[in-house]
């Protein structure tokens, strides 16, 4: 039975969420352990390295870097101790003009939010065209289509980091969506919401809950 069917997040998944979690609210002891617990569990050390990388989409560059030091450094000491990490699949590079990134991101988000998304920009990506075009050309073009995640992990991370800092409902709301429709049960998120209310806080926690809640009531 997998993760999906049980309404379970499996072991990776859990320290998926934990390494978004500590990244993007700057703690770096526990974001080490969740990442060495994170290699014990099976994910590879792309599949980190792809994680960190995205997360700066998300929470910045200084959190992101911060975590890929951490992440380099607990490489360094667990080689040293003979631990020889699987390095897993290679990225992706995504090729091809502004344009053509830009129809790949598209697509991509229709995937993600299992709605067209050729119709008139609306919002602030109207009334800001440009982060429209960064957003479809480069975070769902560039980075979401580097391969080694899926998007159901790739929405756990976000899903994550967005409910791990405050301010960021109409945001997370947006993204509890789309971890739903590419197959992320109200199972699952709820234990994204119970890890962060013992590794965040459970104010977070609780209104990420609030969010989903609002979510279900307004499908």
């Amino acid at each position: 039975m997998n993760a999906q069917q049980s309404h379970e997040l499996n072991p990776k998944e859990k320290h998926v969420v934990l390494i978004a979690s500590f990244t993007a609210t700057g703690n770096l002891p526990q974001l080490k352990n969740a990442l060495s617990a994170g290699l014990d569990a099976g994910l590879t050390i792309n599949q980190i390295r792809e994680e960190l990388l995205q997360l700066y989409a998300y929470c910045g560059f200084p959190r992101s870097l911060n975590g890929i030091t951490t992440f380099m450094s607990l490489l360094e000491k667990r080689k040293s101790k003979g631990i020889h990490d699987p390095e897993g699949q290679a990225p992706i590079a995504v090729t091809g003009d502004n344009e053509s990134k830009y129809e790949i991101g598209r697509k991509t988000l229709e995937t993600l939010t299992g709605r067209p998304q050729n119709g008139p920009l609306t919002g602030a990506n109207a009334f800001v065209p440009g982060i429209d075009a960064f957003l479809k050309g480069h975070l769902f073009a560039d980075i979401f289509g580097r391969g080694v995640l899926t998007y159901q992990e790739r929405e756990l991370a976000t899903i994550t980091v967005l409910a791990s800092l405050p301010g960021l409902e109409a945001q997370l709301q947006a993204h509890l969506g789309m971890g739903m429709n590419v197959g992320l049960t109200e199972g699952q998120l709820e234990q994204v919401f119970a890890l962060l209310e013992s590794g965040v806080g459970k104010q977070q926690a609780d209104a990420a809950r609030t969010v989903l809640i609002k979510l279900k009531v307004t499908k």
